[in-house]
């Protein structure tokens, strides 16, 4: 069974840094590219950014280019996203999935608040 497991959300005040952490399972990650999307409220579900296979070609929404970084550990069986410079308007359920995956895991909210 496919799963994705995201964590690390919370609430930072704009300007700070979360990473988030997603555990994959139930296929061989190191096939799969990975990406990373979100969804705030009201809002519907965005591309933030993907990582191939080997973790060599990166690509982000303009939104979050130069203040975002998606990584991969495929040993881990683990995505990650460093956000850095938060700005309010990346509050948001974020969520990683498999790029060629229909399974969608339960997401982590991420708060930017002062």
């Amino acid at each position: 069974q496919v799963q994705f497991v995201e964590s690390g959300g919370g609430l930072v005040q704009p300007g700070g840094s979360l990473r988030l952490s997603c555990t994959v399972s139930g296929f061989d990650i190191r096939i799969a590219a990975m990406k990373w999307y979100r969804q705030a409220s009201g809002k519907e579900r965005e591309f933030v950014a993907r990582i191939d296979e080997t973790g060599r070609r990166k690509d982000y929404a303009d939104s979050v280019k130069g203040r975002f970084i998606i990584s991969r550990d495929n040993t881990k069986k683990m995505i990650f996203l460093q956000m850095n410079s938060l700005k309010p308007n990346d509050t948001a359920v974020y969520y990683c999935k498999a790029e060629r995956s229909a399974t969608w895991g339960q997401g982590t909210q991420v708060t930017v608040d002062s």
